[in-house]
Formats: C-alpha cells, structure tokens, sequence
C-alpha cells in the first residue's frame, strides 16, 4: 500500500536560516547584546529609527535615519495606478533582509557579523508581484487590519522566542552548540514575522498569511 504525502503549499514570502553545524564562538555569543551594537546602529541609520532619552529639560529625540520600509507609496500605487515600482521592492527586500540578518545574529543562530550587502546564512526571497494579475488594487487598505489575529499570536510566539534564545545561550556557552529544535523553532518565528510583513505591510501578496512555523 502506498501513502501518499500531502505537501504543505508554499507561501509567497519564504525565509530560511542556514542551521551552524559547527561550533559557534562562545566568547561573541556571550557578549552579543554589546556586540550587535554597532550594526544595529547601522540598520535603525536605514530604517527611519529613533532614539529618545529624557533629561531635565524633558525628554530628547534624534532621528537616526529616513529610510525605513516603503508603505505608503506602494499602498496608493497600487490603489491608483496599479503598479508597485520595482526599485520600491527591491529596497523594501533588500532591507527586510538586512535587518533579518542583524535579527538572526541577535538571536545566536549565527557568529559571523551581519554583512550590510552579503546574504550570509539568512536566505528572504518573495516574487515581485504583477499588480494587475496578483494584487487587489483595495485590498492593501484593510491588510493591515485584516492581520490582527497574527499580531495577537506573534506577541506569545516571541515571548516563547525569547526564551529559547536565552535556553540556546547557555547551550552555546556550555556546548558550543546551538540546540537543533529550538533552532528551528526561533527559525520558524522569523519566517512567521516576514509573512505577516510582506502580506499587510510590504503588499507584495494577497494570500493570508497560514498560521504555521514552517515553510
């Protein structure tokens, strides 16, 4: 008797994280929350960040950059021309990479420093989309909204990521290794984060977002 296997379809957005099948460094993994430091500046100089402090004379703020991921021109785009610029998509793209880069690193799943161009073991890759065929042109005005449920489920599925980076720390400290199933789970987490992202926010889909870690 042969069983036949039914293969999940593949979502539009797809991430994968390249598990280190060697030893990981114990010495940056024990100091990553100082040594990401620098690129994470790096990234909030193109992501349109912010740092706030408070002093006596009320609080400050400084802009650290004004790029940031594209929404609102993609959006009305799309609702008035039908069209998504493909220099638009590409920097929303290569961004989203980059900062899942400094996210993968943050998060021990690996020792080299986040490259500002190279892809390294984080591999993020969703089709530029044909406006007329693949996108409602009113849809991206509710995406947002229609994705709450997500939001909802991703607030307990990082606490529980936050968990298992700290699990994996001590792994790595005491093993040099970072445990293969919380590996794939932080993994999962991240490709989550990136479907939601590129289904109500880069607009680069139509189709909802399945409530699943894998692929």
């Amino acid at each position: 008797m042969t069983t036949t296997v039914m293969e999940q379809p593949r979502y539009p957005v797809q991430l994968s994280i390249d598990y280190p099948d060697r030893p990981l460094d114990r010495l940056t993994s024990f100091f990553r929350i100082f040594t990401v430091i620098p690129i994470a500046i790096v990234l909030g100089a193109v992501s349109g960040g912010t740092w706030q402090w408070t002093s006596g004379n009320g609080p400050r703020e400084v802009a650290a950059g004004a790029g940031g991921l594209l929404f609102f021109g993609p959006l009305l785009m799309i609702l008035f021309r039908q069209k998504y610029p493909r220099w638009w998509f590409d920097w929303n793209l290569e961004l989203q990479r980059f900062s899942n880069r400094v996210g993968a690193y943050l998060a021990l799943m690996d020792d080299r420093y986040p490259s500002a161009d190279d892809y390294q073991s984080v591999h993020l890759d969703y089709r530029y989309p044909d406006v007329g065929s693949d996108l409602n042109r009113w849809l991206p005005l509710v995406k947002w909204f229609l994705a709450i449920p997500h939001y909802i489920v991703l607030v307990f599925l990082d606490v529980a990521a936050f968990v298992a980076v700290i699990v994996a720390w001590f792994a790595i400290l005491f093993t040099g290794q970072y445990p293969r199933g919380l590996f794939g789970f932080v993994e999962g987490v991240f490709r989550w984060h990136n479907r939601v992202l590129g289904y109500a926010f880069i607009l680069v889909t139509d189709q909802y977002p399945p409530f699943r870690l894998a692929p």
